[in-house]
């Protein structure tokens, strides 16, 4: 009996269990229809979840962040769905037109069950994939490239410290490296090759960081850079965020990483913890590599490891120098080579003095050159007592060679700019020419053709260097503007000729009454007001352009008859000029750009040998005189746009959309350049009627 009761209980469950799989089987095919149903619905919303996400990671990627991996996994995972589930439910009519008897049976039982499971299986699917598209965050920021290969000079001699650096590099207990030596000894050439090695042999690195510091010291530009490298510069609320929420940004993406930090041209302690950059140690594996021309600096940055950076010997300086010069100059005559190899010595194994000296004497093909050079080599460093000063007489024949004073007056402009600072070539050429450098020419478009014939001697002579990201710009090496600032302010009977003080954190003009010098540039200072009345009968150049300039008295121009270019650009506080400005009788070059001044003083009427006028992104301007622009008979650049005109006004020539100005810009005989906004059809069929408006325009802006 109990054998007979088991055997009825096995056969009810088998039975039962084969009823279900019959039954959901069959729910397969009775259930098509409205599956296909649920399948085309739920379709759409994973669509519609699929476009938000792609809008938000568009979004984040247009701030150059990078997508997260599980959200690249379920975009391709829905696009595979998707395509399968569209066939589903483009072969649906035709599966469903097999089914009969309520659609509970098929013509063909094996087709539409597989169909139907299909189905099933797909729209779970499809439901599955809608759930997990819900993403808190679709992106991260991305680190930029790991290694940005840099342009490299002439590595001679430096093979051996190379490899020392790197030895160091290998070891786990070193963290932080400091490179010493004289200013244009190789450390920057040393850090560029140590910088682009990283590029095929990052040995477990995440990102790999360069960042010129400078003699400014400008720590929030280093923070910058930083920022910019691991990828927050590019998150709108980067801007807004004080120097202390930027360091905790920095921190909190460095303290996750690998990274390599290069620091060029130190010349005062780097706060790492301040800017927001974790030590460097044998704990997270990060190195800290920097170069600086003193030895004191690799202790306040507590460098684990310092490598002097020693010139060049004899041999690597004469293969150097012969570089440079070129063999057919050394061999045009029997005694050069022997003149030459005195030239090496007297450079004292010093790369960029080899190199700078090397390149002004190719082509000198007469003993008398060359004899000339080692008397003046021989003679400047034994007048000289620090290293310093002695870099910079060797460098200072390379000045003394150029064969134009004008070429040499040009240089010496050069060092009214910051460090690094990259200098528009066609500002310097339009400064020059309004300077009187450029007197071969009477008018600018002859003139920059001869300021460009400089720019491409002084490049040619390594006075000067193109920038890397802009052809539009020069630059000077740290030590060669260092060099023409001892020329211009120190050397000979130039003393206090040029007065330069960079990004000075002063509220107000220092010694206002004692400005005697031909060249002044107080770039990027902090300088609110100018109220005295300094007494400046031999200054021509005055650059104040970046200062957070405010006030200017009436009285500040009153003793500044001689002043030939004023630079008052990118000062956002400045709104009006003084009425004053009227003294400066001799200006020809007015730099008004990106200021906020609200109108021009009736008193510019004065300025008649004015040249320049820029007017560029002068928001806030909204009056300019009417019959003030026509005064100026003498000018030749013009630039101005955008320009807010107003609709109505009196006495202004901005009024009635410009229209008036055009005609007044038509009295200007000498106009050569100009930039200019137009609005109306009446303002450019005026423009385009004058033969000289027409031939002048560099830039035309056109908004209705």
């Amino acid at each position: 009996m109990g054998n007979l009761c088991s055997v009825s209980i096995s056969m009810e469950g088998s039975v039962s269990r084969c009823w279900d799989c019959v039954v959901g089987q069959a729910s397969y095919t009775c259930k098509l229809e409205d599956n296909l149903k649920a399948l085309r619905k739920e379709l759409e919303e994973l669509q519609a979840r699929r476009d938000d996400v792609n809008r938000r990671v568009d979004l984040a990627e247009q701030q150059r962040m990078k997508r997260l991996n599980e959200v690249r996994l379920w975009l391709s995972r829905v696009q595979t769905a998707e395509a399968e589930a569209e066939v589903l439910i483009k072969d649906g009519p035709q599966q469903i037109q097999k089914l009969c008897f309520a659609g509970c049976f098929s013509k063909n039982c094996k087709s539409s069950y597989n169909f139907g499971k299909q189905v099933t299986r797909k729209l779970t699917e499809i439901v599955d994939l809608k759930n997990a598209g819900v993403f808190e965050r679709v992106a991260e920021n991305e680190l930029a490239a790991q290694v940005d290969v840099r342009p490299v000079g002439s590595t001679v001699g430096l093979e051996r410290t190379f490899d020392e650096v790197w030895r160091l590099l290998e070891q786990n207990n070193v963290g932080s490296i400091g490179l010493h030596g004289l200013g244009g000894v190789g450390k920057t050439t040393l850090l560029t090759q140590i910088n682009n090695k990283l590029s095929n042999d990052l040995i477990g690195y995440d990102v790999v960081i360069w960042v010129v510091v400078s003699k400014d010291h400008n720590i929030e530009k280093v923070q910058e850079k930083i920022g910019e490298k691991v990828g927050l510069s590019h998150n709108e609320t980067w801007k807004n965020k004080s120097f202390d929420e930027k360091a905790i940004e920095i921190w909190r993406v460095l303290s996750k990483k690998k990274f390599f930090l290069l620091l060029d041209d130190v010349w005062e302690r780097v706060d790492l913890i301040k800017v927001g950059i974790p030590e460097p140690d044998q704990e997270n594996g990060s190195k800290l590599i920097f170069t600086t021309r003193f030895l004191a600096v690799c202790g306040q940055m507590g460098a684990h490891k310092v490598i002097k950076v020693e010139c060049l010997s004899k041999d690597d300086a004469w293969k150097l120098f012969k570089d440079k010069v070129g063999e057919e100059t050394l061999d045009s005559h029997l005694v050069i080579r022997g003149l030459a190899k005195q030239v090496v010595d007297e450079c004292e194994g010093l790369p960029l003095a080899l190199i700078t000296i090397g390149r002004a004497m190719a082509y000198k093909m007469t003993p008398k050159h060359w004899e000339y050079a080692i008397k003046v080599l021989q003679e400047f460093p034994h007048k000289l007592a620090s290293m310093d000063k002695k870099v910079y007489s060797l460098l200072k024949f390379s000045y003394d060679n150029l064969p134009k004073n004008t070429m040499r007056s040009c240089l010496l402009y050069c060092s009214l700019y910051p460090e690094d600072f990259e200098i528009p070539i066609d500002e310097l050429k339009d400064y020059w020419f309004c300077e009187g450098f450029l007197d071969e020419f009477d008018n600018i478009i002859d003139a920059r053709m001869q300021g460009e014939d400089i720019i491409n001697s002084l490049l040619n002579a390594c006075l000067l260097e193109r920038c890397k990201d802009s052809a539009e710009c020069v630059k000077m090496h740290d030590v060669i503007r260092d060099m023409t600032l001892w020329i211009a302010c120190e050397c000979e009977a130039l003393e206090k000729r040029f007065f330069v003080k960079i990004g000075l954190r002063a509220i107000k003009a220092f010694d206002v009454e004692n400005w005697e010098g031909v060249r002044m540039s107080l770039m990027y200072c902090q300088i609110k007001d100018l109220r005295g009345t300094p007494t400046c009968p031999n200054l021509q150049t005055l650059f104040l352009n970046s200062c957070r300039l405010k006030v200017i008295s009436d009285g500040f121009f009153q003793f500044m008859r001689n002043l030939r270019v004023l630079n008052l650009s990118s000062n956002y506080l400045l709104k009006e000029l003084p009425q004053g400005i009227s003294e400066l009788i001799s200006l020809e070059c007015l730099d008004l750009h990106e200021t906020y001044i609200s109108e021009l003083p009736i008193q510019l009427n004065k300025l008649s040998k004015l040249k320049y006028l820029d007017l560029r992104r002068t928001s806030h301007l909204h009056k300019i005189p009417q019959q003030l622009i026509c005064k100026f008979s003498m000018l030749q650049i013009f630039k101005m746009s955008p320009i807010n005109f107003i609709d109505v006004g009196i006495d202004n020539a901005l009024s009635s959309s410009g229209d008036s100005l055009i005609e007044e810009l038509k009295c200007l005989q000498h106009l050569k350049v100009l930039w200019i906004e137009i609005r109306t059809d009446f303002a450019l069929k005026s423009l385009l009627s004058c033969h000289n408006l027409r031939g002048c325009t560099e830039g035309l802006y056109l908004r209705a």
